[in-house]
């Protein structure tokens, strides 16, 4: 039972439930990122180079012969990968650069000094009496 116990205390620490949670909203990013380069950037692109799709694209090295498929590079592929990566990079630094800026603001943002504790109070009674003496 102790093993259990220390695994589930090891779960349920703040690190490892933000770590998952981080991780799953990675993976939508992610496949929001590789849509939106898929079905909204690419085609444009493709248009602009001559119609390519660039997945399609690759060089093969040996051609299909009966059951054996062909042995292709495809940098098509490698060319869409890029492209994701480089959006998410883009995402990631803008989503680090705001929240940066707002610790910025937070820590620049004047604060009231804190109040005097009660022995300053006090040592400033006895010093004014003394003086007034």
């Amino acid at each position: 039972m102790g093993i259990l116990k220390e695994f589930k205390a090891f779960a349920m620490k703040g690190n490892v439930v933000d770590m998952a949670v981080g991780i799953i909203i990675g993976a939508a990013f992610g496949k929001i990122v590789t849509s939106l380069v898929n079905d909204v950037i690419m085609p444009p692109i493709g248009v602009l180079v001559g119609g390519v799709n660039f997945t399609d694209l690759s060089i093969t090295i040996k051609e299909a012969v009966g059951d054996a498929a062909a042995v292709t590079i495809n940098y098509g592929n490698f060319i869409q990968v890029i492209f994701d990566f480089l959006i998410i990079a883009a995402a990631i630094f803008a989503l680090v650069k705001v929240m940066n800026s707002m610790k910025r603001k937070e820590e620049e943002s004047p604060s009231a000094p804190p109040a005097p504790s009660k022995e300053e109070v006090l040592l400033s009674e006895i010093r004014d009496i003394l003086k007034s003496k």
